[in-house]
C-alpha cells in the first residue's frame, strides 16, 4: 500500500504560480510511474502531467504545455508540479497518483493504482 499526500495548494491570482508536492509512503518510490490529475467542480478527472520511474520522460495534457512542469525526486520520495502563468480554468483539486504497471498509457485514470487525498487550487481573475 503507498500512501501519497499532496500539500502545496492554495489561492492565487492568474498568472501567477504554485509548487505542488506529493510525498510518498514508499521507500521504493523509484517502482512506481507518477501522475498528477486534476478535477474541476462538477467534471471528470482529468490528466495533467506523467512522469517515468526515472524521471527521465515525462508527459503532459495540451492545456499545460509551456506553463506547468513534473519532477520527481526518488531519494525523497517526492513528486513535484510546478505551475506558472495559472490561469482561471486551472481552478480544480489536484491529485497525484501511483502506478506500478510497466507499460500502458500514463493519461489514464485507470492506469494508476493509488492516489492521494487531493489539494485544491483555486486561481482567481
Amino acid at each position: 500500500q503507498v500512501h501519497l499526500v499532496e500539500s502545496g495548494g492554495g489561492l492565487v491570482q492568474a498568472g501567477g504560480s504554485l509548487r505542488l508536492s506529493c510525498a510518498a509512503s514508499e521507500r521504493t518510490f523509484n517502482a512506481y510511474r507518477m501522475g498528477w490529475f486534476r478535477q474541476a467542480p462538477g467534471k471528470g478527472r482529468e490528466f495533467v502531467l506523467g512522469i517515468s520511474r526515472s524521471g527521465g520522460s515525462t508527459y503532459y495534457a495540451d492545456s499545460v504545455k509551456g506553463r506547468f512542469t513534473i519532477s520527481r525526486d526518488n531519494a525523497k520520495s517526492t513528486v513535484y508540479l510546478q505551475m506558472n502563468s495559472l490561469k482561471p480554468e486551472d481552478t480544480a483539486v489536484y491529485y497525484c497518483a501511483a502506478s506500478s504497471l510497466s507499460g500502458g498509457s500514463y493519461y489514464q485514470v485507470g492506469q494508476y493504482d493509488y492516489w492521494g487525498q487531493g489539494t485544491q487550487v483555486t486561481v482567481s481573475s
